[in-house]
């Protein structure tokens, strides 16, 4: 409002006109260069403002997704780009060469340069503890291993990907361990749940296209609750034994039935032997008996008298006391007087 009314010599009166005031900003005088100064001022911010928002760099291990207005309109390599300034184009760095990962079970506390790391497993029980096939509890703790396989997805097809994930790892797992024994689990059985995990995982989250490869999934430890560790460690020493037992058991057997099938076949090979030899020996002596009779029918009391002799010649070293007898006397033994009974027959003979 301009006031009319005036004082003091026609000079106004009451509060300062704004064209007034304005005029005095835009005259001559000091209250020019204020205002230039001023100006001057906000236009060096705006111009340092535009140089700071107008490049960006992006680490070897990321991509970078470019949004202008809100709307993505790509993806930038590593390095140094430029963009529009005064946040018209926004960028959303994503590590996409590596890899992360999720605990469950545990945690791993920070640790400092060359210092290995240590762990945290207490307070996270409502994740490991799991209830077996056999019905046991049973604490697992693992690891899953992920790559950021298409930033654009990871960021915007899901509102909270790695609580998605972590949501799905422990379903997954929870239905393998649920339908395995917990012996199982605890021995044999971490190598294909490790597998099946991995695989069940990675299909979930190609149907929710959510742009992450799974690379591991790892268990660390796997051990009945602490409640139940004394009863656990004699029922495992219990199966232990039976295992040792067993296999001394089949030790004895291997060592056993290889010796009895050696007997065996020894004995049936030396039987085979000793009926091989009386068969051969049997013939042998049918061709000599053979040979005999041949003899004997052409010269039977040569013969007679040989097969005696030869008799006599085996059969008197093994005599521990020999006779011998007067001359014409008749021996103890017939035929051993050799030339009376030669005599005997040169008579009939004749």
């Amino acid at each position: 409002m301009i006031q009319s009314i005036k004082g003091n010599g026609g000079r106004p009166t009451g509060p300062p006109d704004l064209f007034e005031i304005m005029s005095k900003f835009s005259g001559g005088g000091p209250s020019r260069g204020r205002f230039s100064g001023v100006f001057g001022i906000i236009a060096l911010l705006f111009l340092i403002w535009a140089a700071m928002t107008s490049f960006y760099t992006v680490q070897p291990e990321q991509r970078g997704v470019v949004k202008r207005f809100g709307s993505v309109i790509g993806i930038t390599d590593p390095g140094l780009h430029f963009k529009i300034p005064f946040g018209i184009d926004q960028i959303q760095l994503v590590a996409t060469e590596r890899v992360l990962k999720q605990e469950f079970g545990f945690r791993t506390q920070d640790t400092r340069q060359g210092e290995r790391s240590t762990y945290s497993s207490g307070g996270f029980e409502d994740e490991s503890l799991m209830l077996t096939g056999d019905l046991n509890m049973i604490d697992v703790e693992w690891v899953v291993q992920y790559r950021i396989e298409d930033p654009i997805k990871f960021l915007y097809q899901m509102r909270e990907p790695t609580r998605t994930l972590r949501d799905i790892s422990e379903s997954v797992m929870r239905r393998i361990v649920g339908n395995m024994l917990g012996s199982e689990v605890l021995t044999i059985g971490r190598v294909e749940i490790q597998q099946k995990a991995g695989d069940e995982i990675q299909d979930i989250l190609n149907q929710y296209d959510a742009g992450i490869r799974i690379s591991t999934v790892e268990m660390q430890d796997v051990v009945p609750p602490p409640a139940v560790q004394p009863a656990f460690n004699e029922v495992n020493e219990a199966r232990q034994e039976r295992e040792r037992m067993i296999n001394e058991a089949q030790k004895h057997v291997n060592q056993e039935i290889p010796n009895a099938e050696g007997a065996a076949l020894r004995t049936v090979a030396e039987a085979e032997g000793y009926a091989t030899e009386r068969v051969n020996r049997a013939d042998g002596e049918s061709i000599r008996f053979s040979a005999v009779l041949l003899e004997y029918q052409q010269a039977p009391r040569v013969t007679r008298s040989r097969l005696y002799l030869e008799t006599l010649n085996e059969i008197l070293p093994n005599i521990g006391q020999v006779l011998v007898v007067q001359e014409g006397q008749v021996g103890p033994l017939p035929l051993l007087d050799v030339n009376r009974e030669n005599m005997r027959d040169a008579g009939g003979d004749r």
